[in-house]
């Protein structure tokens, strides 16, 4: 699966970008996907997760309520609408797939181990200045 990630930009606190990662080959409706970021000289850092539906999602306490990921299964598109952004959101996200494994919990544990996912969007740079 390649995933091609877009969106990002330079915003004020307090604005919204929407961030989009498209996926080609592989079987999109089966992936769950995921967003991840990463400033320089830190982890990786697990965002959010989305299941085969809109249903299951998976949030970070830090963008809980302000962070929405959605999933278009016509389009081979996942997003990330990210609102009231705040200077500590700076940072280069990176979407990211694995397949679906039947019967094991949605959950930050089982979703943010980013050694997990096959296959990784190039980043897309969110700058949020105060």
């Amino acid at each position: 699966v390649q995933l091609q990630a877009c969106g990002g930009g330079l915003v004020q606190a307090g604005d919204s970008l929407r961030l989009s990662c498209a996926a080609s080959g592989g079987s999109f409706s089966m992936l769950l996907l995921a967003w991840f970021r990463q400033v320089p000289g830190k982890d990786r850092e697990f965002v959010s997760a989305i299941g085969l539906s809109d249903l299951s999602t998976v949030y970070v306490d830090s963008v809980k309520g302000r962070f929405t990921v959605s999933r278009d299964n016509d389009e081979n598109t996942v997003y990330l609408r990210m609102t009231n952004l705040r200077p500590e959101d700076t940072a280069v996200y990176y979407c990211a797939a694995k397949y679906f494994i039947a019967d094991r919990p949605m959950n930050v544990r089982t979703m943010s181990d980013p050694t997990e996912y096959d296959s990784w969007g190039q980043g897309t740079l969110v700058t949020v200045s105060s």
